[in-house]
Parts: C-alpha cells; structure tokens; sequence
C-alpha cells in the first residue's frame, strides 16, 4: 500500500534504490506514482528517464529528460542522461552539446559525472570525446584508480598503445585490485608478445573477476607451458570451472561465433575490445566473421588451433594453416602446400617425428601429437 506522506524526495531515494539493484519495472513504477503527486518533481523525471534508459527504451527516456529539461534547462544530470539518449539515436552533435553544456555549468570537477559521460561517449564508440572527458576526471581527480583505467582503455582504441600502457599500469598502482585494468593490461602485453608480465598479471586476479573467456584461456595455456602443468592440474581446475560458468549451456557453435566475434580481420584472436565495465561493441563484426566464414560457408567444420607462440587461429582446417602462412611473411607468395612441406620438415627436426603435409588437417593434427601445435576444438 502507498505511503501518501512520502515526500518527492522519498520517491526518489525509493526508485534510486530500486534502481541499483536492477529492479527497473519496479523503480518505474515507483516513480509514476511519485510523478502522479509531484509532476513538477524534476528528480522524479530524471530518475524515469534513466531507468528507461536501463530497459533500452530509449524514446520513453528522451522523453522523459525532455520534460525535466523543461523544468530545468541547467540541471546536470538531466544534460548528462540526454545526451546519452541522443547519442542513441546518432544525434552526436546534440549530444556534446549537452554534454559541453555540463562543462559550462562548473561540472568538470565531479568525477562520477565526468565518467558517466566518458562511458557513454565509449560505448556509442565516439573514443577522442570519451578520452577528453576521462582525462577531465582525471585532471580532477589524479589518484582516481578508475578515471586512469578509462583513460587507459580510451587510448588503446585510438591506437595509442604507449599511452594505454602507461594509464593502465598508473590505474594498478593507485588500486592494485581493479581487476578490470588488470586483465586489460594483461591482454594488450601478451598480444605484444610479454608472455612473462602478461602472466605475471593474470596471475593477480581471480577467476570471479573474469567476465570474458580469453583472458581465461591466455592463463591457462601461459601455465601450462611456462609451469609443464598437465591439463587436469589442480591449479586449473578453478579457471577451467570459470570457463564452464561463462560458456553456460551454449552450444559449441555459439561459443565459437564468440571467438570468431573476438578476431582481427586476419584471423587471430585479439585482446577484448571493451571489457564488462562498457558491455560489448562488436563494430568489425563483419569482417571478423568473412575470414572464416568462407570456409564455413562451403560446409567445413570450424575449429580452433593454437601455437606453442602463443597464437591462436579459428577457422576451417584449411583457413588455419592459411593464417599461419600468412603470419610468415618469408611464406606470403608461396602456396599452401609448399608451406605445410617447409613446416612438416622443420617441424621433423624438431620433434623427429613424421609431420604428413598432405592435406592441412592431417597436418594439423599430426602437429598437435608432436606438441607444436594444441588443437583446442
């Protein structure tokens, strides 16, 4: 039964509390009755237009920011959830308008809000306006753990790889335990070929604070091979536990899309472009997918093969040796069989034993007996 004492403000705190633990239908319903009695409560449209932005109901939001900017043209977090709303419907300029707005009003000292509007720049994928605003917080706020993290993530999609580094490394030793930077850095030094630091890395989280399977599997096959673990080492089981929690029921082809969706355009896996704080942008997605998907396309089965290097490829058996070949560039005007030939004879003298390059499973699976090769599905 409804309170009829509740002041608008009390409506307010209810639905923010609602809010945070995920209830939004309940926080909505919270604030309509509120809304009913204080119409002109500018805190109980704010609160609407972000629980419908939540639900991705992204009209109703607009609208319901709209009204309290009505009622309020200056009020900050109504400028903040607008500008989301309007970057949702490609509206950019509108969108730092608002956003700038925000800064006009003396705003660039409040770190959360500054974040919130970086994240919401980030996720919409406009990365040099994220970064401004991330290193407006940081600016602010130099001991902020997270505001040089975000930096960090910024800069490593605008191909500031130095940059990235070095935020991400200040972000760990302002909080040793913010486990996204972390993993984040951890994924950026292995693809630089760190293997030792990357590990050194994984090795400080947990795996509940894994919310993506590769940095799982860089982990694991880093132990193996740097500590001869065999695959049923105790050590493991707690990640290869963590890895069934994040595959769920999936079927083995979904949980393939998910490394394919996880790909450079050449085929080999690359570090997660967005980590759990920003959701997922899969905005290559289609050439992620043309790679392999020729060789899916004609009926092949697809499979996925890693190098004692550290690589790992996804595809067809024959996109895979493809990819090798194509990662050595002494091999970029040869054929495919001349490279599995060159491979199979060095690979002989390394192993002494029979590598067959007849055809590129055979080839494969003949590597992986030789333990140059691990064939992971």
């Amino acid at each position: 039964m409804s309170d009829p004492f509740l002041s608008s403000d009390e409506y307010d705190e209810r639905a923010h509390q609602l809010y945070n633990e995920g209830q939004y239908d309940e926080a909505i319903d919270t604030l309509r009755e509120g809304l009913s009695l204080y119409p002109h409560a500018v805190e109980l449209h704010v609160g609407m237009g972000y629980a419908r932005l939540a639900r991705e109901e992204f009209a109703w939001a607009r609208r319901s920011f709209e009204e309290a900017r009505g009622l309020d043209p200056d009020h900050e977090d109504t400028l903040a959830g607008l500008g989301e709303v309007l970057l949702k419907f490609g509206e950019r300029a509108a969108a730092l308008a608002c956003f700038d707005r925000v800064l006009a009003l003396g705003f660039r000292d409040d770190h959360d809000l500054m974040l919130q509007i970086g994240r919401a720049l980030f996720r919409e994928g406009v990365l040099d306006q994220a970064r401004r605003f991330f290193e407006g917080a940081l600016s602010a706020h130099p001991d902020s753990a997270d505001a040089a993290a975000c930096v960090g993530y910024a800069a490593h999609r605008l191909a500031d790889e130095g940059g990235s580094l070095h935020w991400l490394r200040r972000a760990l030793e302002l909080d040793a335990s913010l486990g996204e930077a972390r993993i984040y850095l951890a994924n950026l030094l292995y693809d630089r070929g760190e293997y030792e630091a990357a590990l050194f890395h994984l090795e400080r989280t947990g795996p509940e604070e894994h919310y993506d399977a590769l940095a799982i599997w860089r982990l694991v096959e880093l132990k193996k091979s740097v500590y001869r673990l065999p695959d049923d080492d105790p050590e493991l089981v707690p990640w290869n536990e963590r890895l069934n929690e994040l595959a769920g029921d999936a079927a083995p082809e979904d949980l393939l899309l998910s490394e394919i969706e996880a790909m450079t355009p050449d085929g080999q896996i690359r570090d997660p472009r967005q980590l759990e704080l920003f959701g997922t942008l899969l905005t290559e997605l289609q050439g992620m997918k043309y790679k392999v998907g020729e060789g899916a396309a004609k009926g092949g089965e697809l499979h996925r093969v890693s190098t004692v290097s550290g690589s790992t490829y996804v595809g067809t058996w024959e996109d895979i040796v493809r990819q090798m070949k194509d990662d050595a560039v002494e091999w970029a005007g040869g054929s495919l069989e001349e490279y599995m030939e060159a491979s199979a004879k060095r690979w002989r003298k390394q192993t002494g034993l029979a590598i067959p390059a007849t055809d590129p499973e055979s080839f494969l699976r003949a590597g992986a007996d030789a333990g140059v090769l691990r064939i992971l599905h």
